[in-house]
């Protein structure tokens, strides 16, 4: 499978209390500071959307977004635009990318003792129902992938992979670390 479009979810900590607005004016600044790495084009504000996608920051590779679907409050990584390297390098990346933005949202003033990621709670999407259904196939085709890029985090044994098996849904593994 030669999956490019991982979605990959960090969600807050229980305790996080955050006004999903303020990111809007964070991420117009993230634009202006070129405050990432990737080329940012604009904001949009989806807040009026019950458990929908809350604000995003739209990048030409990918969106970033603070979000609360299925009721959970977290920062989304969608990646776009393809990138070379193996499957596992890919998702290695938006992994990264995902802490990375964490890290800054944590810091930004509008966010301060309001919001705070826990690196123990990931969701790992693909967004690509053709290449990847939620099928049995795709779990046992990419469990390994997820496995080889969250063990050097936490150890063989430090966490567990549970699968969404909604068909309907896009390919869906939760991670907890222990």
């Amino acid at each position: 499978m030669d999956i490019q479009h991982f979605r990959v979810k960090l969600f807050a900590t229980a305790d996080s209390r955050p006004h999903l607005g303020d990111a809007i004016a964070v991420f117009h600044r993230w634009i202006q500071h070129r405050r990432l790495p990737e080329l940012m084009i604009d904001v949009s504000d989806y807040e009026h959307v019950p458990s929908g996608p809350g604000v995003i920051l739209v990048c030409h590779e990918a969106i970033y977004g603070l979000d609360q679907a299925k009721g959970k409050l977290g920062l989304v990584y969608n990646r776009r635009a393809p990138l070379n390297g193996s499957v596992e390098d890919r998702l290695r990346q938006a992994v990264a990318a995902a802490d990375t933005a964490a890290g800054f949202l944590e810091q930004e003033p509008e966010f301060s003792g309001k919001l705070r990621f826990d690196r123990k709670a990931w969701e790992v999407s693909v967004n690509d129902r053709a290449l990847a259904p939620n099928t049995e196939a795709t779990w046992y085709t990419l469990a390994p992938v997820v496995r080889g890029v969250f063990e050097p985090l936490f150890g063989p044994t430090g966490y567990s992979l549970v699968r969404a098996v909604d068909p309907r849904e896009l390919f869906r593994v939760t991670l907890s670390a222990r």
